[in-house]
């Protein structure tokens, strides 16, 4: 429990920073089978936009859901609805998990999608 506690301690610090910039966050959860991602407004109350390797429009043409190429997917859909929604810059919350693997993939492709952290 241990490891658990301090991610959510690293990720409590980290959206403070963020309620401080006043600009929408793209926060990400990953769990052991998915990743799930979404936008939401400066003050946290609403989703703008979100996008998870549980919908079916994500997991088709894919191996698997709990790869780079699975969160790839994620990132550039949740950036081509944000877009649509007409956000686009936003403050990346990665929950206190390491810039790497995963979550660096749909950073990555968000970025691409055309969103700017």
């Amino acid at each position: 429990m241990e490891k658990k506690v301090a991610r959510l301690r690293r990720a409590k610090k980290t959206r403070a920073h963020i309620r401080k910039l006043a600009v929408p966050r793209l926060s990400v959860l990953r769990s052991g089978q998915h990743i799930y991602a979404q936008v939401f407004t400066a003050d946290g109350s609403t989703v703008i936009a979100a996008a998870s390797t549980l919908q079916a429009d994500v997991r088709d043409g894919l191996k698997g859901t709990k790869n780079l190429e699975a969160a790839a997917r994620v990132g550039k859909l949740v950036a081509e609805r944000a877009k649509a929604a007409g956000v686009e810059t936003v403050a990346f919350d990665r929950s206190g998990y390491r810039f790497h693997g995963r979550v660096k993939a749909l950073a990555d492709a968000a970025r691409e999608g055309g969103l700017q952290f």
